[in-house]
Formats: structure tokens, C-alpha cells, sequence
């Protein structure tokens, strides 16, 4: 059976992130065909990126907090992301879980949820760039979310209906990307 990780993209204290990536894991729970887990980046507490050597010219480690990330992404096929968007970006704390690995994200699927005062539309296509680099192969169907729409007072999620038919056509995607890829990696 798939392994599929749904990701955080935010290590704020303060931020909706979880309540996002828990909504789109309730909705891939009433699925059959893969089985879906929470990664919250800010478990791993990885310190801001400073390997001596770029992870795409060895798994060599020196954080120790980069081997149980690295364990962690070698062990699932594909990837839900879910991303703010902070200053037309993705967070400084995703884009370092990105960085610190290379072998383990090569030749997997990913979906990307975004949100943000302008649906998080420029963070998921700069998501989209980076992951290029480690060989993600990521999905068309891009759920997209307001914080005005979607959210009370941009703290409460409180997404509109429609979003879960989006979401289900993403986690399509990436179960039949997902299968094929791993006849890649095997």
C-alpha cells in the first residue's frame, strides 16, 4: 500500500497550517487505495540549513535531527504539501526541510495545497520550481485557498464546500503518479 505524507509548511507558533493539513487528511482518510500521515515539519525541529556538504552529493548528515527527517521521507512514496504564503514564498522553515535531503524525495508525487491572501498561488508555483531540483514530480490539480474566504478573522479554518471535490482530484493525481513512480524507484 502507498505511503503518502501530508507535510506542513509552517513551523510558526501561531499558525493555521495544521488545521489545514489536518482537513486534507480527513478528507484522504475516507480513502482505500493509500494510507495518509500527518509530517509536521516543526516535530523534526531542524535547525536552519548548514550541512558541509549538499545533501545531492551525500546522505553523510552531520544535524542529527536531519537522519530522522531523512528516515522519514525515504519511507513514503508521495507528498501532500500544505503551504502558506509569506511574501510571495514558501516559509523558510519548508524550504530547509527541502534542502536538508535529496535521494529521498527523487522520483515521487506531490500535491500541493496552498493558501494565503491571494490563494498561496505564487508560493505553490515557487514549491513547484524547487521541488524540479530532488525530482518531485508534482500534480496539476492545485487546491487554493483565501484566508478572507476561508478562514474566520484569517485564525479559524472554515473552508468552503467545493475545496473537498479539488482536494480529492489532487489526491487522485497523486496516488496514480505515486504508483507509477515507485515502479521507478523499485
Amino acid at each position: 500500500m502507498l505511503k503518502i505524507g501530508i507535510i506542513t509548511g509552517s513551523t510558526r507558533d501561531s499558525r493555521v497550517n495544521l488545521q489545514v493539513a489536518e482537513w486534507v487528511k480527513s478528507i484522504a482518510d475516507m480513502r482505500t487505495d493509500a494510507t495518509f500521515e500527518m509530517v509536521d515539519i516543526k516535530d523534526y525541529n531542524l535547525p536552519q540549513f548548514n550541512e558541509p556538504i549538499p545533501a545531492i552529493m551525500s546522505q553523510d548528515y552531520q544535524a542529527p535531527e536531519a537522519k530522522a527527517w531523512s528516515e522519514k521521507i525515504n519511507e513514503l512514496d508521495g507528498f501532500v504539501f500544505v503551504t502558506p504564503e509569506y511574501n510571495k514564498a514558501i516559509t523558510s522553515g519548508l524550504k530547509d526541510a527541502i534542502d536538508y535531503l535529496y535521494v529521498e524525495w527523487n522520483n515521487k508525487a506531490a500535491g500541493i495545497v496552498s493558501y494565503g491572501s491571494t490563494l498561496g498561488v505564487t508560493a505553490a508555483n515557487n514549491l513547484r520550481l524547487i521541488l524540479t531540483v530532488p525530482k518531485v514530480a508534482t500534480v496539476g490539480t492545485q487546491p487554493a485557498l483565501s484566508l478572507f474566504t476561508d478562514f474566520e478573522e484569517m485564525r479559524t479554518f472554515k473552508p468552503a464546500p467545493f475545496h473537498e471535490e479539488t482536494v480529492q482530484t489532487m489526491l487522485n493525481e497523486v496516488v496514480a503518479w505515486s504508483t507509477g513512480l515507485k515502479t521507478i524507484r523499485n
